[in-house]
């Protein structure tokens, strides 16, 4: 009876796994569509579940990051610790901005690991929608997605940019920072 039962199981589970079309999932949106040149993309859904949570995870730091190489140039933390610590890149070279990558990088360790864990039952990035605003629609999605993917461009742009030129985001824009 129980390896009826398990043969039943395994026959359900490879029946769900059949039905499982990559094609099908958010994220897919034009121009491109599903994109996928190298065949890379795994199309097995706990295979494609990792994926997509590595794919999530990035696009979501690189938004953040982006924004901050930005707004880096014009804030800094109060209290006068970081007044002294270049913009950019090069903060990491220097003993404060190190300390304060540190702390971040700690921070965003507990985050991760033990206040944020995602939960296998459910999507990939589904922590609620505090706000009410409609996260969990399709559109949402697509919109956060096709950003995180982009956003993982823009970072690597200002960054390549800045070792390159020397000059913070702001900067790399020619914006009077003298205002």
């Amino acid at each position: 009876a129980a390896a009826a039962r398990a043969a039943a199981l395994k026959r359900e589970s490879d029946i769900a796994e059949q039905l499982f079309v990559v094609q099908d999932q958010p994220g897919v949106t034009e121009p491109l569509g599903f994109f996928d040149p190298l065949n890379m993309c795994p199309r097995s859904k706990a295979g494609f579940r990792n994926y997509r949570t590595a794919e999530l995870k990035h696009g979501r730091v690189a938004m953040l990051a982006s924004v901050g190489l930005v707004a880096q140039h014009w804030l800094r933390l109060p209290g006068g610790g970081f007044d002294e610590v270049p913009n950019g890149i090069y903060a990491l070279f220097n003993i404060q901005g190190s300390l304060g990558f540190a702390a971040l990088f700690f921070v965003c360790l507990v985050l991760e690991f033990l206040i944020w864990q995602q939960d296998p039952a459910k999507e990939v990035g589904d922590f609620g929608d505090p706000f009410g605003v409609g996260m969990d629609s399709l559109e949402m999605k697509n919109r956060e997605l096709n950003n995180g993917r982009a956003a993982m461009f823009a970072t690597m742009g200002i960054l390549v940019a800045e070792v390159a030129t020397g000059k913070d985001a702001v900067e790399q824009l020619g914006i009077d920072v003298a205002a």
